[in-house]
């Protein structure tokens, strides 16, 4: 358990704190995001490009959360994006081991209204750090379907570059790739 120190002399309490930027906490996910995650993927413009379905209901992201074993098995995953003024939920940013294709790419999801405010590039940058420095990974890519531009803009703010088309669940998706400069 860790405390942090926040504007106006505010302190909370943030267990399973990764990462923290100027405007954003990063922390494993816990159960009481349930009612974010179910509401976030409720918004049919947030799920759009990303092959996922709604929740059907809080029980169902409350299952989502429990089963989520990255943390354990790869020692990092997705991590839920808090607003440090406001300890506001505003989405997930994360890195995801794929054992099939040995990959770790970088992802990101937040709620419609906090889009275009910087914060996926923000909390994906220090996602890219943490991996890089703190977990010597060598390379991290990104997927996005084509017509998910704000996605794609974001990969190539934070230094990926475009490798290749792939089907991204029938859709035409681009894989984007960085390499870790220390290797």
């Amino acid at each position: 358990m860790k405390f942090l120190k926040l504007p106006y002399n505010l302190n909370i309490k943030m267990e399973g704190l990764i990462l923290e930027t100027t405007r954003l906490l990063l922390r494993e996910f816990n159960m009481n995001d349930a009612e974010s995650f179910y509401d976030l993927n409720l918004n049919p413009n947030v799920i759009k490009y990303t092959g996922n379905l709604a929740f059907k209901d809080i029980d169902e992201a409350k299952r989502f959360l429990e089963n989520y074993s990255d943390y354990k098995e790869n020692g990092f995953g997705r991590w839920a994006v808090i607003n440090k003024s406001t300890t506001e939920f505003l989405g997930w940013c994360g890195l995801k081991y794929d054992k099939k294709s040995h990959e770790t790419d970088i992802g990101f999801r937040f709620f419609e209204n906090f889009w275009s405010q910087g914060f996926a590039t923000e909390s994906a940058k220090a996602c890219l750090n943490y991996g890089f420095e703190k977990l010597n990974l060598k390379t991290i890519i990104g997927r996005a379907m084509k017509e998910n531009q704000a996605s794609i803009k974001v990969l190539e703010k934070i230094g990926l570059h475009y490798v290749k088309d792939f089907d991204f669940d029938g859709q035409k998706g681009l894989i984007y790739k960085i390499e870790n400069t220390k290797y």
